[in-house]
């Protein structure tokens, strides 16, 4: 599975960005995707993830602020991130788990200064 990540930036705090992960194959097939983050000095951590049937799964720290979605037809998934704040600062990751092996896109930095 290849994943084609894109939408990272800089915006201010309080500010939007919408990240987006293409996959080379159908999002019904792969068991779950979703976004993992990585700050400096610290471990990668799940974000938010989406099963094949449609669950999502979110870290505290972004529920309510967050919200990913799917484009079944596109194999793409979204995350839309809201009133983001300066510890969401970190280089995302798209993720996805397809027959038990995990997958990574390419990290986009996401950044949101004080």
């Amino acid at each position: 599975v290849q994943l084609q990540a894109s939408g990272g930036g800089l915006v201010q705090a309080g500010g939007s960005l919408r990240l987006s992960c293409a996959a080379s194959r159908s999002i019904f097939s792969i068991s779950t995707m979703g976004w993992y983050r990585q700050a400096p000095g610290k471990q990668r951590e799940l974000v938010a993830d989406i099963t094949r049937g449609g669950s999502t799964n979110y870290a505290n720290s972004v529920k309510g602020r967050f919200t990913l979605s799917r484009d079944n037809a596109k194999n793409t998934v979204y995350l839309q991130m809201n009133s983001l704040k300066p510890e969401d600062t970190a280089v995302y990751y798209c993720n996805a788990n397809y027959i038990g092996i995990d997958y990574w896109g390419q990290g986009t930095q996401v950044t949101s200064p004080a």
